[in-house]
C-alpha cells in the first residue's frame, strides 16, 4: 500500500510520505450571510429511498439502471467528472463515523463490522472523525483510546485509517494540538493510522484522501491542503479517486449543506468548506464519504462527485432535510456503518445496521 502523508510540521515523518497541513474544527453558533446551498444535478428523485432492504432481502440499482426522466443516474453511471479509465483491481472496506462513545451501540456495531466483513470481505476500514468524544485527548496514551476504540472494535482484525472531526479538538473545536496524540497513537496500535492530519494513500486501483475538514471550516491554513490535494492528483491516473473526511458538502442531517452548517451563513456556516469542496472536490473525487451528521445518506449526485454520510456508527440525531437535497436514500432511527466494494470499474455500497442487515444497496458503474 503506497502511502502519501505530509512532511515538514509535527506528525508528518512516518514514511513514506510528502506535504501536509495543520488542524481545524467546528461550532455551531449565530452568524452573517449565507451562502446559497450546494445544487443538486437535477431534481428530487423519485420514490426517493424505494429501493431500501425489504423482508426478501436486498434490492439492488444495478449498474445500467435508466433514470427517471431529469432525475440524477440511480445505479447506471457516476456523472461527468473525474476519469473513467480507471483499470482493474478489487478493494471492500467500512466506513463510519462519529463513534468515538464507549457506549453499548459502538460495540454492537463493531460486532456487526466483524460479521459483515467475514462474510463479504474487508481490506480496511474509513473511521470518519470525531474519534473520542467530546473533546478529543491530549496524550497518546490516553485510556479513551482503549475505551473508545480498541475494545469496541475488538473484533474487527483491521486497520482503520482515520480522518478527524471536530469533537477531536476540544471543547471549541480550535484546539490544534490535539491532533497530535492522535497522531502519535498509530506507533502505539495496530489498527490505527493516521500519518497526519490529511493524507493519501493507494489500494488496488483506488486512489484514497483524507481530508481535514475542521481545518477547512476554520479557515485555517486552507492553502496548504489544497495545495496538498492538487499535487497529489497530478500524480494519479487511472484510479478511482475516494475522499473522505468529516463535514459534509450536502447532508439533510441537523448540520446540513457546507455554507449553510446549522441554517447559518460566514464561517460558522461552512462558508470555507462550501469553497473548497467546490474547487477541489467536485469533479475531482468520483465519491466523498464523511460524517458529523449522525445518520447515513446517499445523497444525488451533483458536481461530478458522489456524496455519502456514514456518520451512525454510535448515535443518532434528527433529519431535518433543511437544505432539501435528493436523495436516494436515508436512515436515522438505527445506527449502522457502509460496506463498500470496488471491482474494476464498479462500485458497490451498502447501509447495514447495528446488527449487520443489509438495508440499502446501491451499485455505480464508470
Amino acid at each position: 500500500m503506497r502511502r502519501i502523508a505530509p512532511t515538514g510540521v509535527p506528525g508528518g515523518t512516518v514514511a513514506p510520505m510528502r506535504l501536509v497541513g495543520a488542524i481545524a474544527a467546528l461550532c455551531c453558533c449565530a452568524c452573517s450571510e449565507a451562502l446559497p446551498a450546494p445544487q443538486a444535478d437535477a431534481a428530487t428523485l423519485d420514490g426517493a429511498g424505494s429501493t431500501a432492504l425489504d423482508e426478501g432481502g436486498p434490492a439492488r440499482e444495478e449498474a445500467g439502471a435508466e433514470s427517471d426522466g431529469e432525475a440524477p443516474q440511480r445505479g447506471g453511471t457516476v456523472p461527468p467528472g473525474p476519469w473513467t479509465e480507471v483499470g482493474r483491481g478489487e478493494t471492500r472496506f467500512v466506513a463510519l463515523g462519529d463513534a468515538g462513545e464507549g457506549n453499548e451501540a459502538q460495540f454492537a456495531v463493531g460486532r456487526a463490522i466483524a460479521k459483515v466483513c467475514e462474510e463479504r470481505g474487508c481490506d480496511f476500514a474509513l473511521y470518519l472523525g470525531d474519534n473520542l468524544y467530546e473533546v478529543g485527548v491530549t496524550d497518546a496514551s490516553d485510556r479513551q483510546f482503549q475505551t473508545k476504540f480498541e475494545e469496541p472494535y475488538a473484533p474487527v482484525d483491521l486497520v482503520f485509517h482515520v480522518a478527524l472531526g471536530n469533537h477531536d479538538y476540544g471543547a471549541l473545536g480550535n484546539d490544534w494540538i490535539r491532533n497530535q496524540p492522535q497522531i502519535e497513537y498509530s506507533e502505539r496500535s495496530e489498527k490505527w493510522s493516521l500519518p497526519a492530519p490529511y493524507y493519501a494513500f493507494d489500494h488496488a486501483n483506488v486512489h484514497f484522501i483524507a481530508l481535514d475538514t475542521s481545518q477547512l471550516f476554520w479557515d485555517h491554513e486552507v492553502d496548504l491542503q489544497r495545495a496538498f490535494v492538487r499535487a497529489d492528483l497530478a500524480a494519479v491516473k487511472d484510479r478511482w479517486v475516494v475522499m473522505f473526511g468529516h463535514h459534509p458538502y450536502v447532508s439533510n442531517g441537523r448540520h446540513g449543506n457546507a455554507g449553510h452548517y446549522e441554517g447559518l451563513g460566514g464561517t460558522l456556516g461552512g462558508e470555507s468548506v462550501a469553497e473548497f469542496f467546490a474547487s477541489d472536490v467536485c469533479g475531482k473525487a468520483h465519491v466523498y464519504l464523511c460524517g458529523h451528521d449522525h445518520d447515513r445518506q446517499w445523497l444525488a449526485s451533483r458536481c461530478g462527485t458522489e456524496f455519502l454520510v456514514s456518520g451512525a456508527g454510535a448515535q443518532l440525531t434528527e433529519l431535518p432535510r433543511r437544505d432539501a437535497n435528493p436523495t436516494h436514500w436515508d436512515d436515522n432511527t438505527v445506527e449502522g456503518f457502509l460496506w463498500v466494494e470496488i471491482v474494476d470499474d464498479s462500485f458497490t455500497g451498502v447501509f447495514f445496521d447495528r446488527d449487520g442487515e443489509p438495508q440499502y444497496e446501491r451499485t455505480l458503474t464508470l
